[in-house]
């Protein structure tokens, strides 16, 4: 990528600017050595910060890169990822964000033992601090690595020490207050960037006729019929998306830990209402780039992408294709800015809740007599180690055919006993804790055994041999494995009962209608509202890029 004086200088001041804001943003704080003031904000955020921080968070190199990729190779199926996480915003709003504020709890896990028991909150503790490393952190450095190796050639290794380097300071030295207004500041660069480079593009080939009259119109469908090449047919969405949906957005901790530093519950409510209006984006910003770059291929205004070495397209340099050729310079540096924002972004927010959860639920809880102090020291040390094992683990992250379809695969197989007790355990008063644990515990085993046996080619291997099961991917598997924990949960509870105490009772919805009582905020930013307003408006993209488009 051929990048001028002035991209450059763009890029330096951008993270000279972030890395300073995010430890002032710590620094200014008279108690920076509180634990609820580190890892929390001191409770003190509102539903603005928390809806970008949320969008933040989940936006990464990952996305911007291989979106565009997916884009140009499946048109805009893989926008379902985006789409349907509105859906699962709003059951965190109206179900989930509740519980979390009323019961005060710090960290996820905190509430499952407040559900279930101790054994639960150690398990989803060390399962949460494994994803957020592994999952969170490992891709998105991987991602940000290909990046700048496109731009500036620098070596893989060297990309992720230095970007780990860079965000990890900041996020040791100013918490999550640090985190959550970088995050707002990162947003708002991921997005100009982003827009930026869709409407140059969009005008270039000739806006929405242009961009029909040359590509397949079945590219511009977001659900797909049976053995569609997108690998992803409408019924794994349906069945598979909530799974992970629910456990990325309503248990996650990386995720989440926003709502959990919240001023009150209306706006732990609106804030993530307010991220998933922001979530009609990406499919826009993101994954149409790609198929607007493969019209201009070929229609002729742009040059075929590089090719790799079997002779066929390289998609995955999709995105850095788009800059070199479509943007000024000036512009150039302001996209690769979003991009670094973008990464920095989700690898800070993933760095503090491994530090929170260590901090609380592993620490903590052994030496209950720890300082204020020295748990914020140790969240800071935790911080670090975090980063070195994201570090070395990152350039494995190559090994997939996609980054984008590793990560999604990994948390398929990650999400569905996690999610599966969070949900008994809200919406059903017999779900016990020996349940909880034994299906935590079985249904970790059998995910990973499905991932492990999926990257070794044994799924693609078996559906060969066995063409019957050619619907089975990584998203109808965590439904099958979703089923399997769910009867596992129902058996043991109703094998072995136990008493629900008063304490555990007030972490169960009695009806589906109890969290709707709440009246919340008079107006337009009533939560119950702003759920219909969200809700209807999906439904309608859906319609239109399913049936309509055509």
């Amino acid at each position: 990528m051929q990048l001028g004086g002035l991209d450059l200088g763009i890029i330096v001041v951008y993270f000279v600017c972030i890395v300073g804001l995010g430890c002032w943003c710590g620094l200014r704080k008279k108690k920076t050595d509180q634990a609820e003031e580190y890892f929390l904000a001191g409770k003190s955020l509102g539903w603005p910060v928390i809806g970008l921080a949320l969008f933040a968070t989940n936006i990464s190199t990952v996305h911007l890169v291989s979106l565009a990729e997916e884009g140009y190779t499946n048109g805009l199926a893989y926008g379902n990822f985006e789409w349907m996480a509105p859906f699962t915003l709003i059951i965190l709003a109206l179900f989930f964000a509740p519980f979390y504020i009323r019961s005060r709890i710090t960290t996820l896990p905190d509430f499952l033992e407040r559900r279930y028991s101790r054994a639960s909150r150690d398990w989803l503790s060390l399962l949460s601090i494994v994803s957020a490393i592994f999952i969170h952190i490992g891709f998105s450095l991987y991602a940000g690595a290909v990046v700048l190796e496109g731009m500036f050639g620098f070596d893989k290794m060297f990309s992720i020490v230095l970007i780990a380097g860079l965000t990890g300071l900041y996020t040791i030295v100013g918490g999550l207050m640090a985190v959550v207004v970088t995050e707002s500041v990162q947003t708002i660069i991921l997005l100009a960037g982003a827009i930026i480079l869709t409407s140059i593009s969009y005008v270039k080939v000739g806006g929405w006729g242009g961009l029909t009259e040359a590509i397949d119109p079945h590219l511009l469908t977001v659900l797909r019929p049976h053995g569609d090449p997108s690998g992803i047919p409408w019924y794994s969405v349906i069945l598979g998306y909530p799974i992970i949906g629910i456990w990325y957005w309503c248990t996650d901790q990386t995720i989440v830990q926003r709502v959990l530093g919240a001023k009150d519950e209306n706006h732990a409510r609106v804030g993530p209402l307010f991220a998933g209006f922001i979530k009609v984006l990406p499919v826009f910003i993101f994954v149409l780039p790609g198929l607007i770059c493969l019209a201009l291929i070929n229609k002729g205004l742009l040059p075929a992408l590089p090719l790799k070495e079997d002779g066929t397209a390289d998609a995955a340099q999709t995105y850095s294709h788009m800059i070199t050729n479509l943007l000024p310079v000036g512009i150039r540096g302001i996209v690769a800015a979003a991009l670094m924002a973008a990464l920095m972004s989700t690898v800070s927010g993933a760095l503090n809740s491994v530090a929170t959860l260590f901090s609380y639920d592993l620490y903590k809880r052994r030496a209950p007599q720890t300082s204020e102090k020295k748990l914020v020291f140790i969240g800071r040390v935790v911080t670090f180690w975090g980063m070195v094992l994201a570090v070395l683990w990152s350039p494995f992250c190559g090994r997939f055919p996609t980054v984008f379809q590793g990560i999604s695969a990994a948390i398929c197989y990650i999400a569905t006993p996690i999610t599966v007790v969070f949900v008994a355990g809200v919406f059903w008063k017999k779900a016990s804790s020996r349940a909880s644990i034994l299906t935590l515990m079985i249904g970790s085993a059998m995910g990973l055994l499905a991932f492990i046996f999926d990257i070794l080619g044994g799924l693609k291997a078996f559906k060969a041999n066995f063409p019957t099961f050619e619907f089975l991917n990584f998203m109808v598997i965590s439904f099958i494995l979703a089923m399997i924990c769910t009867i596992i949960m129902v058996l043991v509870s109703l094998a072995y009962p136990e008493p629900l105490t008063e304490e555990k009772s007030k972490l169960v919805w009695k009806s589906f209608m109890e969290p709707l009582q709440e009246r919340g905020w008079p107006g337009i930013g009533n939560y119950k509202r702003l759920s219909a307003i969200l809700a209807l408006m999906m439904i309608a993209l859906y319609v239109t890029f399913t049936w309509l488009v055509k």
